[in-house]
């Protein structure tokens, strides 16, 4: 068996005003790979003044972070891009020893994707352009409008362990682009490869404008959501959590962006390319091990073809290679940590009792060496209804519910009776079904004939309880941004009111 490598510090610093230091009472938490159960390192574990002093820090870089124009900005922003791709393997690596998923993902889809996230809002800040109108007003006369677009301050941002380092670009592209400075938080399960970045593009940025911090969600986390000089904040997690950021962004009277849960729809119709619907199942569910907001885990089988789709799923997920995420052949890696494969355990358990069968998987992955991790087997449940809880909540792991359905009406009424909205798919030769499908769909993103593609400039987001707002795309801008209209009046006389 291939030994784990170690790519990264035994220790780790948060960022913050430009400074690398420990959390203010010394306290650290420590990160294991859910692969093996080795440590790999420690982290802070930050208190509430290491908050405080994260936001002070963010307010004074402000005050002249605003003021450096696009064509800066944008260099920085290339700088960092260029950084991330010149340490990509290590970034990669660290990611897949600290979440478990395979080093083939980290390498192709999560580390590519963030260094592209920083190129992407680079250019379009060089193509934001403010509004200029003249406005006749039969009162005051002639008048100049002029709209502008202003950075909204300091913001806070957490993100989720089932992306970190691409979750972080999400988070940090468009608030630099924006003009804005932040104190973002990754989770404490998966923190090290925000720390590693952060150690990168520390030498880029001034001191203060972006500042990590470590800590739990119910402690740090807490932190942040009760700290009164936030402008804005940003979240991607669970819809539960959600509801907490969102509270807590009312109580203060400032914007959040939630990116939350879902429960999408994967639809196949008799006519889809059978070799690509077979693998779109594989992309929809197995990705990341399942924990992906936006996955595919209600697929929805046409009649016709159900018996024959079933048949040929169940047999190429029993060729899915789940083994060791550093390996470079591994499919499937593990879960995040073990309470997360028993709560998938628990879910496969649940559906059995509402009347499922498991048609393939449905138990922990054992055998060459992975004992010591938190592996699950790529799992259909099957004879499911679209009102059973397997069927309606968020598994978020590795297993899929098959659904048979009849007609389009039929399966789009299915697929939108649910408290989610976030991804979704429709695979089909025919264009014109393929379209009536999507626009029939009550969701952020449809695929048609693939899945979980997620690149730079398609804007991602939920209808729902799957949050409010679009990352992902230029519109998140506008959530960092506060708008000023300029409006000047150009007649030489009083307009004789008074």
């Amino acid at each position: 068996m291939s030994e784990m490598p170690r790519p990264f510090d035994a220790s780790y610093k948060m960022l913050i005003d430009g400074k690398f230091v420990d959390a203010s009472n010394g306290a650290i938490r420590k990160s294991y790979c859910p692969a093996n159960g080795e440590f790999l390192a420690s982290f802070p574990d930050a208190t509430k003044e290491d908050v405080d002093t994260a936001v002070k820090a963010a307010w004074k870089a402000f005050d002249a972070w605003k003021k450096i124009g696009a064509i800066e900005r944008q260099a920085l922003l290339m700088k960092i891009a260029d950084v991330i791709d010149a340490n990509a393997a290590k970034l990669a690596m660290i990611e897949s020893l600290d979440n478990g998923k395979p080093i083939r993902e980290t390498s192709a889809v999560d580390v590519p994707l963030a260094s592209d996230h920083f190129r992407y809002f680079a250019g379009v800040i060089r193509g934001e352009e403010g509004e200029a109108s003249i406005i006749d007003d039969p009162v005051f006369g002639n008048n100049l409008s002029i709209i502008l677009r202003e950075p909204i301050g300091v913001v806070g941002q957490i993100i989720p362990w089932n992306f970190p380092f691409t979750m972080a670009a999400w988070k940090i592209a468009p608030v630099l682009a924006a003009g804005c400075c932040t104190v973002i938080k990754p989770s404490s399960t998966t923190s090290l490869s925000l720390l590693e970045l952060a150690k990168l593009i520390a030498p880029i940025l001034p001191p203060g404008v972006v500042n990590v911090i470590t800590g739990g969600g119910s402690s740090t986390g807490q932190f942040m959501l009760d700290h009164p000089d936030f402008r804005k904040l940003a979240f991607t997690g669970s819809t539960e959590v959600g509801y907490n950021v969102a509270d807590a962004a009312a109580k203060k009277l400032i914007p959040s962006t939630l990116e939350l849960g879902g429960k999408s729809a994967n639809i196949f119709f008799p006519d889809c390319n059978w070799a690509k619907a077979i693998e779109g199942v594989h992309l929809g569910i197995l990705f990341n091990q399942g924990q992906v907001c936006c996955a595919g885990s209600r697929v929805f089988v046409h009649e016709d073809i159900y018996d024959k789709f079933v048949a040929d799923l169940v047999a190429s997920f029993k060729k899915v290679n789940v083994n060791l995420p550093w390996l470079s052949d591994t499919q499937m890696g593990s879960q995040v940590d073990e309470t997360q494969l028993q709560k998938i355990l628990s879910y496969v358990e649940i559906g059995k009792k509402e009347g499922a069968r498991v048609a393939v998987g449905g138990a922990r992955a054992t055998g060459n060496g992975l004992e010591k991790g938190a592996f699950m087997q790529p799992t259909l449940l099957v004879d499911v209804n679209n009102k059973m809880r397997v069927a309606q909540e968020e598994i978020f792991g590795p297993v899929a519910v098959v659904i048979k359905f009849k007609s389009e009406d039929e399966v789009i009424a299915m697929a939108n009776d649910n408290e989610y909205g976030l991804g979704g798919a429709v695979w089909t030769q025919d264009i014109n079904r393929a379209f009536r499908v999507a626009r029939g769909i009550e969701t952020g993103r449809v695929w048609v004939n693939q899945y979980n593609d997620l690149p730079a400039h398609t804007p991602f987001g939920g209808y729902k309880k799957s949050g409010i707002g679009r990352e992902t795309h230029k519109v998140i801008l506008e959530h960092y941004t506060q708008m000023k209209n300029i409006f000047i009046n150009f007649e030489e006389k009083p307009i004789g009111l008074y």
